[in-house]
């Protein structure tokens, strides 16, 4: 009887956790370069002393899809899209260099070149890019940011800097609870000058909104059998507690 118990209990329990990976994925499914979180379920064994009798439902998420969204023309000079594969160098919440493909960019009152959620661009210098004052700012397909400095002619251009853009070994990637890439380790990776960036355009969330409130549907309808399942459990043990009284 504990076994059915057991098994219902921790599917409803999974059910809910898989509900989350999916409801995060529809909600971010207007976020610029925003990558969908996959979700498994598998039967894990319960260790311990005797015969390994039972086991227990366990969801995760093995990886994340990293293919790339739609591209849209802003016309916008700050906004740039990794043109194929490749991420843009980013310094993490947590002081670390992570990685992103959201270049909805922007400059903020320090003078830093950074993403629409603040957080710094990272140059190929290893420094977060610095934009000193200027009448137009443009950014090139390798990366280079090139402005028209305030007050000089307009055919006076200065090279600043050059956004830093990777391009990760496959399997070597995983998406942190900040929502950004990171490296295997926390290493930091070498600039990829094959990688390139499309300026005026941004890229789309590759979330598919239909899957993904199907799996949700999907998920509501199981955690709903779950939960009968323990229904039943409690009344077929409360029905042999009644036969025993009898005996």
């Amino acid at each position: 009887m504990d076994k059915l118990l057991y098994v219902s209990m921790t599917g409803a329990r999974e059910n809910m956790l898989a509900q989350q990976v999916h409801a995060n994925n529809l909600a971010n499914a207007t976020t610029t370069g925003f990558k969908t979180d996959l979700e498994q379920a598998r039967a894990m064994r319960v260790l311990g002393d005797g015969y390994e009798s039972r086991v227990y439902s366990m969801s995760e998420r093995p990886a994340t899809d990293t293919t790339s969204g739609t591209l849209i023309q802003t016309g916008r000079d700050l906004d740039v899209a990794i043109n194929g594969e490749g991420w843009i160098a980013v310094l993490g919440p947590n002081g670390q260099e992570a990685y992103t493909r959201s270049g909805e960019l922007q400059i903020n009152a320090a003078n830093q070149l950074v993403t629409g959620s603040g957080l710094p661009v990272m140059g190929n210098g290893g420094l977060p890019v610095v934009i000193p004052p200027a009448e137009k700012i443009d950014i090139s397909g390798d990366g280079t940011v090139t402005i028209r400095p305030l007050g000089d002619n307009a055919t006076d251009l200065v090279q600043i800097d050059q956004i830093k853009l990777v391009r990760p070994e496959p399997g070597a990637f995983y998406k942190g609870e900040d929502g950004l890439m990171h490296a295997d380790n926390n290493q930091v990776l070498p600039p990829d000058p094959t990688v390139s960036l499309k300026s005026g355009y941004l890229e789309s969330s590759n979330v598919n909104a239909v899957a993904e409130m199907t799996s949700i549907i999907n998920l509501a309808r199981q955690f709903e059998v779950q939960v009968k399942m323990m229904q039943t459990a409690e009344e077929n043990s409360s029905a042999a507690a009644n036969i025993l009284q009898l005996s």
